[in-house]
């Protein structure tokens, strides 16, 4: 069977056509798709307006709009523009406080915006390690199937010694043990 024959809906080798596989996938987008509307939809009011600020202050026009302010200060503030006193001449020590209590304030928005994007990452690998630990517990009772399928045909097989070891579960927390010993070695 040619790409062109999978193209047309012959059956792929996973066993879906496209038009099936096409639906799951649609399916899942949709899906998450509702994850993130519901989250957006359950974030309080402190939450949007730290990320609202957050946003408007990581664009060009922020940028633009204290280019220009800031500009303007320190030319009123030189003294070159005719019929306009000084307020705060040089070293524009008010123009520092406003920009450093400003700084304050959005960087505190941004640590918020980004402390709420860490949870929804963090609930995101939540999901990535469940579906890909259910995904290994289904290879492994696949294998064990196959495996016992061929003992029974008595298919001739190659000796493989990881076989056995394929077959048992992984355990995420002696994975995550062994991690955390490969790089306690590491440091060493």
């Amino acid at each position: 069977m040619n790409d062109s024959e999978t193209a047309r809906g012959a059956p792929s080798a996973a066993g879906l056509d496209r038009s099936e596989m096409e639906g799951v996938v649609r399916r899942n987008i949709q899906a998450l798709l509702q994850v993130r509307k519901e989250s957006e939809r359950n974030k309080g009011f402190q939450e949007t307006l730290a990320d609202a600020i957050t946003k408007f202050t990581g664009s060009m026009t922020f940028v633009f709009l204290h280019a220009t302010a800031f500009g303007s200060w320190i030319v009123v503030n030189t003294g070159v523009v005719p019929g306009l006193t000084p307020f705060d001449p040089f070293p524009f020590v008010m123009l520092a406080m406003i920009a450093s209590v400003e700084a304050i304030f959005l960087s505190t928005f941004v640590l918020i915006s980004q402390n709420r994007m860490q949870a929804l990452a963090d609930k995101r690998a939540d999901l990535d390690l469940q579906i890909n630990l259910l995904a290994e517990h289904e290879v492994t009772r696949l294998i064990e199937l196959v495996d016992g399928i061929s003992r029974h045909l008595k298919v001739p097989r190659t000796s493989d010694p990881h076989l056995e070891e394929l077959k048992k579960d992984v355990h995420p927390e002696v994975v995550l043990e062994e991690i955390e010993r490969a790089q306690r070695d590491m440091a060493k």
